[in-house]
């Protein structure tokens, strides 16, 4: 399981402030105003700042919008708010949540993605029941605004204040409870020493929230970050000089403020991985820790007299390897402060620990492991590392399902900022595996026979929540049914940083001989990974780590998707008499399934999507097609 790079945990939130000197004070209150009322004016004139959901026709008015999206993209904001009774945050995070779904080319409802955003609006259909897929935008990950700035969420509540005036008071009101739990919001500027801190006082007339700031800003401009006060930067309310209002009220937006929740979730994220118990788990895992010992010491023409990085280094176990391999120089990340510290300890209690301090009697270093605290993407702040000075770059990035965590973004940036030109990566390709399995993949064996009694209900239900969610568990080689096929491949020498997300074809077929003619049961389908050493950097010894179910297992396991239900399929069915028999039931096997599967980091930070469309293809060649399946793996 690979470690992801954490923000600065330094960071405040995401909000700039300009400059302001303390000797600066703007007096012209009325003409600030004034000129406040003459932007307010200007940007009137555009009149049509709401971006429709589907396409790029933008709008003056909420009615407007939402009448466009009915008739011409067939989803009733309102309708689907009433029918759901969906309160300001329900709205706001289905907002979001659609907003999401288009920039995927996915369909909001059904979650089926589309080749273009031209194919996805041809295919936007009417939702026949809500209620059933309200929990695909419950998660409140969907309260950070998926677009910066969208005005939308400033605005569509504003049409039916008069209509309710009580609910928005008690959304007002539940809104000043969370900002009370946010305390206060401190802006430090480390050079300056000083403090402007921000809390939440109260609501305007306009059910806006007030934040007040004291007057201590004597901060350079480019030490100071940026406030979003009413979807507007507070820079564009300073005069020509630069000065801004002291002691005055500013208005900043919730869903802004909302991004502190995300901080607080990669701390806890990072965090998890101080604990020593996962590490044991990963080192302990024979499979990945010997093939990356075997990659790093098997092949001497590689490490000897590297520089090296390990990005996600954790206890440093690849950092020892490659010094013990002869590298001149070990640069190893970590984004746990408590887990830097340990890999700094293990590299001094073992004697590679590299000390640069010089003195009369050491003019030179020590040692060759350097451990580094912080994200990848940070490292300039905490050691100078010459871009393209790297002979090998080291990680063990995959999580479930192989991209889960998405640490993958962080190796490629790391590769494209420090690798040589030819220089190695390890490993330097992963693949993506997809197959069919029975009913022994899931838990329906176990619950029909309980010391003689039938208990399979329990079995049923769990089937039906497995079709909800993925997986992670070990699957027995003898429950695959259907064969074995590659969905994707990644060369990570080569690969662009959003080949992350892909959309792949998979073909799967009956694994019964084709003399029996006999039906088996495909009750979804399993995802595996391989990670590769090739011989184009690994010339005396390539090395393959694979997590399939045919191999040793791992701690990495197997993904599962389970369908919604399962499908017949047999290896050379005969044609059904029955010509209106549904194609993958027991009257008519299907004899192949057609998968479409797409993977997609998700909202949610570290998290992915996965979409699956599947299709039965019978021995007549007709085909039947399920609803898609989406799935989040978090």
């Amino acid at each position: 399981m690979a470690k992801a790079l954490p923000p600065n945990e330094t960071e405040s939130m995401d909000y700039e402030l300009e400059e302001e000197s303390e000797d600066e004070v703007l007096e012209g209150w009325d003409d600030w105003e004034a000129e406040k009322d003459d932007v307010e004016e200007e940007g009137d004139s555009s009149d049509s700042d709401l971006l429709c959901f589907f396409c790029d026709s933008k709008y003056g008015s909420c009615d407007a919008l939402f009448k466009h999206c009915s008739t011409s993209h067939r989803f009733d904001f309102r309708g689907i708010r009433t029918s759901l009774g969906l309160d300001f945050y329900g709205a706001f995070k289905l907002i979001n949540y659609v907003r999401s779904q288009v920039a995927k080319n996915r369909c909001w409802s059904c979650g089926v993605t589309c080749q273009s955003n031209q194919d996805l609006q041809n295919h936007l259909h009417e939702t026949v029941n809500v209620e059933d897929i309200k929990s695909l935008w419950e998660d409140d990950r969907y309260l950070n605004p998926f677009i910066k700035d969208d005005s939308l969420l400033y605005s569509f509540g504003e049409d039916e204040a008069g209509e309710d005036d009580c609910t928005a008071s008690a959304d007002k009101e539940e809104l000043m409870r969370d900002l009370e739990n946010f305390e206060e919001i401190s802006i430090d500027d480390e050079n300056a020493g000083d403090t402007t801190v921000f809390s939440a006082d109260t609501c305007d007339e306009n059910g806006g929230i007030i934040v007040s700031a004291s007057n201590d800003y004597s901060h350079t401009a480019s030490s100071l970050e940026k406030v979003v006060v009413n979807g507007v930067d507070s820079r564009e309310h300073a005069d020509s000089s630069g000065r801004k209002l002291k002691d005055k009220p500013l208005r900043a937006s919730f869903p802004t403020l909302i991004a502190k929740d995300i901080k607080n979730a990669n701390k806890n994220y990072f965090g998890a991985y101080s604990s020593f118990g996962i590490h044991r788990e990963m080192i302990s895992d024979k499979v990945r820790t010997d093939a990356y010992r075997q990659a790093i010491l098997k092949n001497p023409s590689l490490l000897n007299n590297a520089v090296v990085m390990d990005v996600g280094c954790g206890t440093g176990i690849l950092s020892l390897f490659a010094a013990q391999a002869g590298a001149s120089r070990v640069i190893a990340i970590d984004a746990s402060e408590k887990m830097a510290t340990v890999a700094t300890q293990i590299a001094m209690d073992n004697g590679l620990w590299r000390s640069e301090s010089q003195n009369e009697s050491n003019k030179h270093p020590t040692g060759v492991i350097k451990v580094v605290h912080g994200m990848v993407e940070e490292l300039d702040k905490s050691l100078q590392v010459q871009p393209q000075s790297v002979d090998v770059l080291l990680s063990e990035w995959m999580g479930y399902c192989l991209l889960y965590e998405s640490m993958l973004s962080s190796v490629l940036f790391a590769r494209d900022r420090w690798l040589k030109p030819g220089g190695a990566i390890l490993p330097d390709t992963a693949t993506i595996f997809v197959a069919g399995f029975g009913k022994g993949g899931t838990s329906l064996s176990f619950w029909e026979n309980v010391y003689g009694f039938n208990m399979s209900c329990i079995g049923k239900e769990l089937v039906g929540d497995a079709a909800q969610i993925p997986i992670v568990d070990i699957v027995d080689n003898k429950d695959i049914v259907t064969s074995s096929a590659v969905l994707q491949s990644f060369d990570l020498a080569t690969m662009k940083p959003d080949g992350v997300d892909f959309t792949a074809s998979a073909v799967l077929e009956s694994l019964s001989n084709d003399l029996e003619c006999r039906t088996t049961w495909c009750y979804g389908v399993v995802l595996w990974f391989e990670t590769g050493f090739t011989s184009r950097f690994c010339k005396e010894m390539p090395v393959v780590l694979s997590t399939s179910p045919y191999t040793p297992k791992t701690h990495w396991s197997q993904t599962i998707l389970t369908f919604q239900e399962p499908i017949a399929i047999a290896s050379s069915a005969k044609p059904s008499s029955d010509t209106f028999a549904a194609v993958g039931t027991d009257a008519c096997p299907a004899t192949k399934i057609h998968l479409r599967i797409s993977i997609a980091r998700a909202v949610e930070h570290r998290s992915i999507d996965i979409s699956l469309e599947t299709a039965g293809i019978g021995p007549d060649g007709r085909k039947h097609k399920w609803p898609a399946r989406l799935f989040t793996l978090h």
